[in-house]
């Protein structure tokens, strides 16, 4: 599926804030990246390089992506019980993506349950976004046992 070029924002100045993702890269990068914004010119350029999307749009098949990833990376990371695109998480978070704990007592024990919500945006993108978002998502829930 080719990506639509329908989406298309204007930036009429671009500050610092507005490559606070691009922070650890070095300034020949985020000058590279300030100018197609300027330019507008950055759509242009994703179109050409990634060109068409990914056929994972629903939550049982991105539950799959991410478990075949787990599984050949990180196969002795503590289990995830739900992975689902979340259309609310751009919005309410500012974030991408968000990795969460539920705490549950059961007993005298308390459980805990792994969650991994990925953006809806990631829905109609291509698939290297996908897998970026997702390996990010990944270490950042092993980092934390």
């Amino acid at each position: 599926m080719p990506v639509s070029k329908s989406v298309s924002k204007q930036v009429s100045t671009i500050d610092s804030t507005a490559l606070k993702y691009l922070s650890s890269y070095s300034e020949q990068v985020k000058s590279k990246v300030k100018l197609m914004l300027e330019q507008d010119t950055l759509g242009k350029f994703l179109l050409t390089k990634y060109p068409h999307t990914h056929d994972i749009t629903s939550d049982k098949k991105l539950r799959e992506f991410v478990m075949d990833l787990k599984n050949n990376y990180l196969k002795k990371s503590s289990p995830i019980s739900k992975i689902i695109y979340d259309p609310k998480i751009h919005v309410v978070n500012n974030a991408l993506g968000l990795h969460t704990f539920v705490s549950r007592v059961q007993g005298n024990k308390l459980k805990s349950k792994n969650e991994i919500r990925i953006s809806e945006l990631f829905r109609r993108c291509p698939e290297v976004f996908l897998q970026m978002i997702t390996v990010h998502e990944l270490a950042t829930l092993v980092s934390k046992l």
